[in-house]
C-alpha cells in the first residue's frame, strides 16, 4: 500500500526470498484511491497487501472491497513517530512476515493479518569490556 515504508521493500525480498515484493510507488499506482488497488492488485496477481493504513478496516466501502478482492490483507502499526518509530515498526514486520507468508502458503481461503509492533524498550546492552570481559580470553 502507499503508505508502507518504501524502505521495507529491500529487506523483504531478502525474506521473502521467491516471492515478488513490489511497492506501489513501483507500480506507478501511486496515489491511486484504496478501492481501485485492491481489485488492481488482485488482477496483476498479487497475494497479499501490506499497509500501515488502520483506517481501512472501519470503512465500510475499504471491507467490502477486501473482501471482494479475496487479497491477504496484511496490516502493521508505526506507535512511535520518527525514525525511532520507523526503526521498530520495520523491524516487526521484516521479522514477521517470513512466518506469516508461511501460514498464508497453507491458508484455504483470506486471512487478516495484524503485527504486532515491537515496543520502544532497550532492545540491547552495552558493556565496557574493561570493566566486565566478555570471556575469560578477552586480552587484559
Amino acid at each position: 500500500d502507499e503508505d508502507t515504508a518504501v524502505q521495507l521493500i529491500e529487506p523483504l525480498r531478502h525474506v521473502l526470498f521467491g516471492h515478488d515484493v513490489m511497492h506501489i510507488s513501483g507500480l506507478s499506482w501511486k496515489g491511486k484511491k484504496d478501492l481501485r488497488v485492491l481489485p488492481d492488485a488482485k488482477n496483476a496477481g498479487f497475494d497479499a497487501l501490506i499497509t500501515k493504513d488502520r483506517a481501512q478496516l472501519n470503512d465500510p466501502r475499504e471491507c467490502a472491497a477486501i473482501k471482494k478482492s479475496g487479497l491477504h490483507h496484511i496490516r502493521y502499526a508505526q506507535r512511535v513517530e520518527g525514525m525511532r518509530g520507523l526503526a521498530l515498526a520495520i523491524g516487526a514486520v521484516i521479522a514477521a512476515m517470513p512466518m506469516v507468508m508461511q501460514e498464508l502458503e497453507n491458508a484455504t481461503g483470506q486471512r487478516l493479518v495484524q503485527i504486532v509492533s515491537l515496543e520502544p524498550r532497550r532492545r540491547f546492552e552495552i558493556t565496557d569490556p574493561r570493566k566486565t570481559p566478555p570471556s575469560a580470553y578477552w586480552p587484559r
